[in-house]
């Protein structure tokens, strides 16, 4: 017994020594909880509010600007920007500039007057939540509005609850429209998402992976006593697995539209250029990940919590808007965040490169410079 205890403790030491020694596991383990608290509470919510709101007011009346204020104060809708009419608040949602629009007709305040003002309200149906928030708020303060008008109108509560009691005495009617998702069927919401952090964690594990394990086999420090240069070596490493990422947007792709009835609304060659930039910035991103990592453990760890922070700040299900500014800087550094919109944008909407270019230019951007990064830091781990 007391042998066995002694060999117990032994190796009970030397595990301790080997976790202690490993400063980065150790770290990791530490401070993933907390940091993933963090995440959880700040970026998952179901409650939305202060969404940007494209604002079409072609009466520009009392009238008008009362129901745009009583829209702001419900603290559901932001007025981010006034546009001139029905065609630019679609534009302006398209262009991801606002989640919502209100047009208001002209001579609203006449309308109200004679109890026939009618205010269509615009939803982006590409973001569910939204449109299921925002819906239920419009209704209700259009409805809140009318009664505060006719309570003024007739001068006391009981004679404003009479006229409540009257066939269409409401003076404000808002109707309602939801583009892309009229049916506000979940799968067109969630496919381009879903595809994007597939594509992500795809991208990312398979070179982090790849390479870690070489390391650890001893591999790459035979490959060095060839002839082969580092940018040989990396070019050689990210090729493969872009053409096997291309297989894997196909089969995502085709799954999508055909299994799960999915309308692909845009441009397929659009969408297939746009993809094979977003492999790119993803292979970059593995890439870097194992240049940080001495262990195939480690690397495991990291891509776990990419694929968390992924799924949680990107907007494949939590909307970017309610985020505080700092989880969304986090959220900016993940180049699924951008791709999302862009398949969300080609998917969903069908709309071009006129419309998403930002997103564009950004990943663009991301890509050379994480493969920038990437390249020099592999290449100093190596040398």
């Amino acid at each position: 017994m007391r042998k066995s205890l002694k060999r117990i403790l032994a190796f009970t030491q030397k595990e301790t020594i080997q976790i202690v020694r490993d400063w980065r596991t150790l770290a990791m383990i530490l401070a993933m909880p907390i940091v993933m608290m963090f995440f959880f509470a700040y970026a998952v919510t179901l409650l939305i509010d202060h969404m940007p709101m494209a604002v079409a007011d072609m009466s520009s009346d009392v009238e008008s600007r009362g129901l745009i204020e009583a829209l702001e104060l419900s603290g559901y809708f932001d007025a981010k920007m006034y546009v001139e009419d029905e065609e630019a608040v679609v534009r302006a949602i398209d262009e991801e500039m606002a989640k919502a629009g209100v047009v208001i007709p002209p001579d609203f305040a006449g309308q109200v007057e004679r109890g026939t003002a009618q205010v269509l309200i615009i939803f982006d149906g590409s973001e569910s939540l939204t449109v299921q928030t925002g819906y239920s708020a419009a209704i209700a303060i259009a409805q809140a509005r009318s009664v505060e008008l006719l309570m003024q109108k007739a001068g006391q509560v009981g004679q404003s609850m009479s006229l409540l009691g009257g066939a269409g005495a409401l003076p404000i009617s808002a109707s309602t429209r939801v583009l892309y998702n009229p049916d506000l069927d979940g799968l067109i919401f969630m496919v381009p998402g879903i595809a994007a952090v597939l594509l992500q964690i795809l991208t990312v594990a398979q070179v982090a992976m790849a390479v870690v394990r070489e390391q650890e086999l001893g591999t790459l420090e035979q490959l060095l006593v060839t002839p082969v240069r580092p940018i040989e070596l990396i070019i050689s490493k990210i090729v493969p697995n872009i053409f096997l990422t291309v297989v894997d947007t196909v089969i995502i792709v085709l799954v999508g539209v055909y299994w799960f009835d999915v309308p692909f609304q845009g441009s397929p060659w659009l969408f297939a250029w746009l993809s094979l930039l977003f492999i790119v910035s993803g292979l970059g991103l593995g890439l870097l990940i194992s240049t940080v990592t001495q262990t195939q453990e480690q690397a495991q760890q990291l891509t776990a919590v990419l694929v968390i922070l992924t799924t949680m700040l990107t907007g494949m299900f939590y909307p970017r808007a309610t985020m505080p500014p700092v989880v969304r800087a986090v959220g900016d550094l993940i180049p699924a965040t951008y791709f999302t919109r862009i398949a969300r944008g080609i998917i969903t909407k069908g709309v071009g490169l006129s419309f998403m270019w930002r997103d564009v230019i950004v990943l663009a951007i991301y890509a050379v410079v994480v493969m920038g990064l990437a390249a020099v830091t592999f290449r100093k781990r190596l040398d």
